[in-house]
């Protein structure tokens, strides 16, 4: 198989379990409200940075300020987020996940873990040994797609 075709055939796989995955958890975890990709993307930036600004987060996630400050406003209203003001600097705001928020997010990655899991117990060892055996090649990959710094 050639490049493009693989690249083009590996994003379609990565994007049909993504998004039959999301579906699939987020009809077993019963989480509600339903949340968007984008929203549960800027949780786990917060999460992994606490107190992180929104100009950080847009930038961590490749989108523009004004998609961050709009998720972060629906976060807020839903109590997903604390926004508060930076002693240092007033201008900036810093944030902060919410108890409901962590327990979303664990929740999310327990549900996921459990589910697929469980298919790949369905998949032969020759599968999973494949599986497990495409994984440092994919870090490498990600590895290769974030040092590009053409965002």
């Amino acid at each position: 198989m050639d490049h493009t075709s693989l690249a083009e055939s590996l994003m379609a796989a990565i994007a049909g379990l993504r998004r039959r995955v999301r579906r699939r958890v987020a009809a077993q975890a019963g989480l509600e409200p339903p949340m968007r990709a984008a929203q549960i993307e800027l949780l786990r930036a917060v999460e992994k940075e606490p107190g992180i600004g929104v100009a950080a987060a847009a930038r961590n996630l490749h989108l523009a300020g004004n998609s961050v400050s709009t998720l972060v406003n629906q976060l807020v209203e839903t109590g997903m987020l604390h926004r508060h003001i930076d002693s240092a600097d007033r201008r900036a705001v810093r944030l902060e996940l919410t108890p409901a928020a962590h327990e979303r997010l664990t929740t999310w990655r327990r549900t996921r873990t459990e589910y697929v899991a469980g298919k790949l117990a369905e998949l032969s060892e020759v599968d999973r040994d494949a599986i497990a055996g495409a994984l440092p090649a994919f870090g490498r990959l990600l590895t290769a797609i974030e040092e590009d710094g053409h965002d």
